[in-house]
Protein backbone atom coordinates (compact mmCIF):
# COMPACT_ATOMS: atom_id res chain seq x y z
CA UNK A 1 0.00 0.00 0.00
CA UNK A 2 1.03 3.55 -0.57
CA UNK A 3 2.60 5.33 2.29
CA UNK A 4 0.28 8.78 2.87
CA UNK A 5 2.32 11.52 4.24
CA UNK A 6 -0.73 14.30 5.73
CA UNK A 7 -2.73 13.19 8.55
CA UNK A 8 -5.99 14.20 6.46
CA UNK A 9 -6.64 14.80 2.42
CA UNK A 10 -8.95 16.67 0.53
CA UNK A 11 -11.42 14.69 -1.52
CA UNK A 12 -9.83 15.86 -4.75
CA UNK A 13 -6.19 14.63 -3.34
CA UNK A 14 -7.81 11.28 -2.68
CA UNK A 15 -9.54 11.29 -5.98
CA UNK A 16 -5.83 12.20 -7.73
CA UNK A 17 -4.56 9.22 -5.51
CA UNK A 18 -6.97 6.93 -6.59
CA UNK A 19 -7.33 8.36 -10.39
CA UNK A 20 -11.41 7.71 -9.69
CA UNK A 21 -13.57 11.18 -10.39
CA UNK A 22 -14.43 13.04 -6.94
CA UNK A 23 -18.28 11.90 -7.56
CA UNK A 24 -17.01 7.91 -7.47
CA UNK A 25 -15.76 8.51 -4.15
CA UNK A 26 -18.74 10.19 -2.64
CA UNK A 27 -20.91 7.13 -4.08
CA UNK A 28 -18.77 4.98 -2.52
CA UNK A 29 -18.46 6.47 0.71
CA UNK A 30 -22.48 6.55 0.73
CA UNK A 31 -22.55 2.44 -0.41
CA UNK A 32 -20.05 1.42 1.91
CA UNK A 33 -20.86 3.79 5.21
CA UNK A 34 -19.59 1.70 8.02
CA UNK A 35 -16.27 1.23 5.64
CA UNK A 36 -15.66 4.72 4.65
CA UNK A 37 -16.48 7.66 7.26
CA UNK A 38 -14.52 10.57 6.60
CA UNK A 39 -13.80 13.39 8.67
CA UNK A 40 -16.23 16.68 8.00
CA UNK A 41 -15.39 19.91 9.18
CA UNK A 42 -17.98 23.09 10.19
CA UNK A 43 -18.63 23.77 7.00
CA UNK A 44 -19.20 19.62 6.36
CA UNK A 45 -15.84 19.06 4.22
CA UNK A 46 -14.82 15.81 3.90
CA UNK A 47 -10.92 14.94 4.99
CA UNK A 48 -10.24 11.46 4.57
CA UNK A 49 -7.34 10.03 6.40
CA UNK A 50 -4.66 7.42 5.57
CA UNK A 51 -6.75 4.67 6.65
CA UNK A 52 -9.93 6.04 4.46
CA UNK A 53 -8.13 6.19 1.39
CA UNK A 54 -6.41 2.47 1.52
CA UNK A 55 -10.22 1.19 2.28
CA UNK A 56 -11.23 3.13 -0.48
CA UNK A 57 -8.14 1.66 -2.48
CA UNK A 58 -10.16 -1.50 -1.44
CA UNK A 59 -13.22 -0.94 -2.81
CA UNK A 60 -11.99 0.50 -6.45
CA UNK A 61 -10.03 -2.59 -6.84
CA UNK A 62 -12.62 -4.62 -6.29
CA UNK A 63 -15.45 -2.48 -8.39
CA UNK A 64 -13.04 -1.27 -11.15
CA UNK A 65 -10.36 -3.91 -11.12
CA UNK A 66 -12.37 -6.65 -10.76
CA UNK A 67 -15.61 -5.62 -11.64
CA UNK A 68 -18.04 -6.96 -9.21
CA UNK A 69 -21.24 -4.80 -8.75
CA UNK A 70 -21.55 -2.98 -5.55
CA UNK A 71 -23.53 -5.47 -3.55
CA UNK A 72 -21.15 -8.44 -4.70
CA UNK A 73 -17.84 -6.08 -3.50
CA UNK A 74 -20.05 -5.94 -0.16
CA UNK A 75 -20.49 -9.31 0.16
CA UNK A 76 -16.72 -9.90 -0.43
CA UNK A 77 -15.67 -7.83 1.62
CA UNK A 78 -18.11 -9.03 4.83
CA UNK A 79 -16.79 -12.85 3.82
CA UNK A 80 -12.86 -11.92 3.91
CA UNK A 81 -11.86 -8.89 4.47
CA UNK A 82 -8.23 -9.54 5.05
CA UNK A 83 -8.18 -11.24 1.96
CA UNK A 84 -8.96 -8.32 0.04
CA UNK A 85 -6.01 -6.42 1.57
CA UNK A 86 -3.29 -9.22 1.48
CA UNK A 87 -4.41 -9.36 -2.20
CA UNK A 88 -4.08 -6.04 -2.83
CA UNK A 89 -0.95 -5.46 -1.31
CA UNK A 90 0.40 -8.50 -3.30
CA UNK A 91 -0.73 -6.84 -6.21
CA UNK A 92 0.87 -3.22 -5.70
CA UNK A 93 4.01 -5.04 -4.84
CA UNK A 94 4.19 -6.67 -7.92
CA UNK A 95 3.20 -3.60 -9.93
CA UNK A 96 5.98 -2.00 -8.09
CA UNK A 97 8.53 -4.75 -9.49
CA UNK A 98 7.56 -4.79 -12.80
CA UNK A 99 7.70 -1.51 -13.24
CA UNK A 100 11.21 -1.64 -11.66
CA UNK A 101 12.51 -4.86 -13.79
CA UNK A 102 11.17 -2.69 -17.18
CA UNK A 103 12.82 0.52 -16.26
CA UNK A 104 16.79 -1.81 -15.62
CA UNK A 105 15.48 -3.42 -19.06
CA UNK A 106 15.05 0.07 -20.96
CA UNK A 107 18.62 1.46 -19.42
CA UNK A 108 19.96 -1.38 -20.75
CA UNK A 109 18.78 -0.55 -23.76
CA UNK A 110 16.08 -3.48 -24.08
CA UNK A 111 12.73 -2.63 -24.91
CA UNK A 112 9.85 -2.33 -22.42
CA UNK A 113 7.52 -4.64 -20.89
Amino acid sequence: MQEFDKQYYKIKEVAEILGVAQSAIRFWEKEFPTLVKPTRNAHNMRYYRAQDIEKLQIIKYLVKEKGLKIEAARAYLRSNPQNVSRRLEIIDALTDVRNELSGLLTAIGGRKL
